[in-house]
């Protein structure tokens, strides 16, 4: 049903690239994470597709590196009258990821802490996450679940500071819908144009996502 192997050859060609120059630099995560983006990607034709974009929204919320995107971008140009509903599942396993993420924070996080910190984030964006809280914490954790601000951080501290849960939840709702429902939306207008763009602008398009996703934790540090 979804044809989007030749996508994911040329992304895996990508995260090689970047796979090899960060073992140059004698790093050893990036290969972890070319096996994560190899297994996520491959649901999109598999079946279970549907399920798996779930799971990942779900995990991706407290502790998974992958953003749900990457499924759902997938499952969305191979068949995209269903884009709304992928987009659905994609909010859906969000949302119910980042409930789960303020419970590790809430009830968890004194023994788990030493995982989190520093293989999930850093303690550095742990405490300017601490600080946003300080201020209006609907509006950092819109921004978070909206943007490609890592929006697990604010799920987990959210719940070590103790933030009101139907903060996290209202705020999650409207940022992680919103930017789900952007990405079907225009899939299910546009869906062929842009699959053929992205099959011919490939190299342009992987590169892009590489640096929001570099973006996203950049900008954590100066808000």
């Amino acid at each position: 049903m979804i044809e989007a192997p030749d996508l994911a050859k040329k992304f895996n060609s990508h995260v090689a690239l970047a796979e090899r120059a960060a073992a140059t630099a004698g790093s050893s995560r990036p290969s972890l994470i070319r096996r994560l983006y190899d297994w996520t990607l491959s649901w999109a034709h598999r079946p279970g597709g549907t399920w798996a974009l779930f799971g990942i929204a779900f995990v991706e919320s407290s502790f998974f590196p992958i953003p749900p995107d990457v499924l759902l971008l997938a499952l969305c140009v191979g068949a995209p009258k269903r884009s709304f509903w992928f987009a659905l599942v994609s909010s859906a396993g969000s949302v119910l990821g980042g409930m789960f993420g303020y419970f590790i924070g809430a009830t968890a996080w004194h023994v788990l802490h030493g995982w989190f910190i520093p293989y999930v984030f850093s303690q550095e964006l742990f405490i300017n996450v601490q600080q946003l809280y300080q201020g209006n914490a609907f509006v950092a954790v819109l921004t978070a679940a909206f943007t490609p601000i890592p929006y697990k951080v604010f799920t987990v501290a959210a719940g070590v500071f103790d933030v009101n849960f139907w903060t996290l939840v209202s705020a999650s709702v409207v940022g992680r819908s919103a930017r789900f429902f952007l990405v079907g939306g225009f899939l299910y207008l546009f869906g062929p144009p842009v699959k053929t763009l992205l099959e011919k602008y490939f190299d342009w398009f992987a590169w892009g996502l590489l640096a929001v996703g570099i973006a996203g934790f950049v900008a954590l540090k100066f808000i």
